[in-house]
């Protein structure tokens, strides 16, 4: 079975489409990612208005692909990216021990 990665990254709309402009490595364990993913503040109903985008992505092998998105405003953007650092500091140092 090939490496398998988790990614969470951050899209912003654009005149071509969303594109990514910045994205959190969360390591190879998926219950960890979707646990952190489920806990983001957002809307899971993402439509044509939807600016800004979390999206989770399972990598295999190099290949990206998404599991989960969400739609948020840009105060919950920050509030999500505070949450995933202190959560993925917690989970490296946990993992230290």
């Amino acid at each position: 079975m090939g490496q398998t990665t988790f990614n969470i990254r951050l899209n912003i709309k654009t005149c071509s489409g969303f594109e990514c402009f910045g994205k959190f490595f969360l390591g190879n364990k998926r219950e960890f990612a979707t646990r952190i993913f489920n806990q983001l503040k957002g809307k899971k109903n993402v439509d044509d208005k939807s600016i800004l985008q979390f999206d989770l992505v399972e990598s295999i092998n190099g290949l990206p692909a998404s599991i989960q998105v969400i739609s948020c405003s840009l105060e919950e953007l920050a509030e999500n990216c505070k949450f995933i650092t202190k959560e993925t500091f917690r989970n490296i140092n946990m993992e230290e021990l």
